[in-house]
């Protein structure tokens, strides 16, 4: 059977969220082909928290090319599921509430009758998405996470491949193809190769979303997610944060010849993938093949954010959108964390001197740091360094790669640990070379420096000022605060004098 034809429009234009905008939890439904998932937010906002995270498979769009309808099975799973979902968001007293269906939900017939029923259960009402809006929203939200992303946001779900273009912050045209993996098993019968086929007669209209050479795509959903796991384990990658992680061309070609020729029998054995998204994961390889070598694409980058959070982001003022999402959440950190929030940023200024001529990402990463530094402070001193490098490496921020996490993480680790070395068995300390360990070690030695001098108190640091010089990193105290200046303070000056290849000397006077 041959699929039917792709649509494609300009996807511009807003989309707006239910509900009332302001502060409180915010609580988001997608009813997809294969998963039901509920996602409470803490806020309205550009970063905001997760509160409560949760997925039920229910593949209620299995078998829908052969029957024309949900899968009974399925759809009791997902009112199951929509149930629940209602009562976990009364129980946080969600302020506004949003669902959506997708594929699925939109092509079967008995489509429509499943969600009045969800909709009952859920206690509101439930959007049906078209091939369209969903490719929009999944690209919205690959920008709320990386807002300097360019290329390809492709959304894979159970039952279709939305596909959209993006540059500069903005969407562009967008295309819907009908072959989602549960679709694909459905139509080729289980069968690889056929699956191959269909999905190149399906992309030959491809090329009217412009040249993609040398740009990224950026995979959104579940089937991928589970192909960036076993590339991590495959390689034993050191950090295992799926947003933002990349797989070059030529391994995403690789894996996906791998494992679109695996027996279910073999991916069940997988520990990195459950059970119930394994079986459809060879078609999802078998996508993203397919898309591959029809594009000139270089690589894959994962995103974490979809559908869910574009609805958030799209939803937002352009003033909200602007802010740089990396670093409203070390704010947001800092606010929430810290002994003395002001002095995170009295810190960043305080330590300017000391990267003269300092370019905006570096100056970007340098703040970062400064918001995160007070993280460990409630830990126990033993696991200070090591606890607060993997409290931060991990932490569910985005607008960050993965080197930038690691350069982040091993600043405010060499924040408590002085002139320590990291340990042999680096983790995601390994993600960096030379020069980015270097600046690493320089920002958190400083800091470490500040927080001797202030005790985490505000308004303390302008008392001290820094000054280098070509042979001299000076510190001056004038003399009615010279009982600062103890062996702490000499010390720690001396340290991070060293790693600027000069010699530390505080002035009284």
């Amino acid at each position: 059977m041959a699929p039917p034809a792709p649509t494609t429009a300009d996807t511009r234009g807003p989309i707006q969220m239910h509900g009332r905008k302001g502060r409180g939890p915010v609580a988001i439904v997608d009813i997809g082909s294969n998963s039901v998932r509920l996602v409470i937010y803490e806020d309205f906002a550009r970063t905001p928290a997760v509160v409560h995270n949760e997925k039920a498979i229910c593949a209620i769009g299995r078998n829908m090319v052969t029957t024309g309808r949900l899968h009974d099975e399925g759809i009791v799973l997902a009112l199951e599921a929509m149930g629940r979902f209602r009562m976990l968001a009364d129980a946080h007293k969600v302020e506004m509430r949003d669902a959506v269906a997708t594929a699925a939900a939109r092509d079967a017939s008995n489509g429509a009758e499943f969600v009045r029923k969800a909709e009952t259960l859920w206690g509101g009402p439930i959007r049906i998405l078209s091939g369209e809006e969903e490719a929009r929203l999944a690209a919205e939200g690959v920008l709320a996470g990386t807002p300097d992303a360019d290329g390809l946001v492709a959304d894979l779900g159970g039952g279709s491949l939305d596909v959209v273009t993006v540059r500069k912050g903005k969407t562009g045209a967008a295309m819907t193809f009908p072959f989602g993996p549960l679709r694909l098993m459905d139509q080729s019968k289980d069968d690889p190769d056929k699956a191959r086929k269909l999905v190149d007669r399906g992309l030959e209209g491809f090329s009217k979303l412009g040249d993609l050479t040398g740009r990224s795509l950026y995979a959104v959903g579940g089937a991928w997610r589970s192909f960036a796991r076993i590339d991590m384990e495959n390689r034993y990658y050191p950090l295992h944060v799926l947003h933002d992680y990349p797989i070059p061309r030529g391994r995403v070609l690789d894996l996906c010849e791998i494992l679109s020729r695996q027996s279910k029998k073999s991916l069940d054995l997988m520990k990195v993938v459950s059970r119930r998204r394994s079986e459809a994961l060879p078609y999802g390889a078998v996508v993203l093949e397919r898309l591959m070598l029809a594009t000139g694409l270089k690589e894959v980058v994962v995103s974490a954010y979809g559908v869910r959070e574009g609805l958030l982001y799209a939803s937002l003022t352009p003033e909200e959108r602007e802010k740089d999402p990396l670093l409203e959440f070390a704010s947001a950190t800092n606010m929430r964390i810290s002994r003395a929030p002001l002095h995170a940023e009295e810190m960043f200024e305080w330590m300017a001197p000391l990267f003269p001529g300092e370019k905006e990402p570096e100056r970007r990463i340098r703040r970062a740091i400064c918001l995160f530094a007070d993280v460990g402070w409630r830990r126990h001193p033993d696991d200070r360094a090591l606890g607060a490098f993997n409290q931060v490496v991990t932490a569910p921020f985005a607008g960050a790669t993965h080197r930038e996490r690691a350069i982040i993480a091993t600043a405010v680790f060499h924040r408590y640990s002085g002139d320590e070395d990291f340990p042999s068995d680096g983790g995601a300390h390994d993600l960096l070379n030379e020069d980015d360990e270097r600046l690493a070690r320089r920002i958190g030695l400083a800091a470490r420096l500040a927080f001797s001098l202030s005790a985490s108190a505000e308004r303390e640091l302008p008392h001290y000022p820094l000054r280098m010089t070509p042979t001299r990193l000076l510190l001056d105290v004038s003399s009615r605060r010279q009982r600062i200046a103890g062996e702490p303070v000499q010390k720690r000056l001396g340290t991070l004098a060293a790693i600027f290849d000069r010699k530390g000397e505080i002035l009284i006077g």
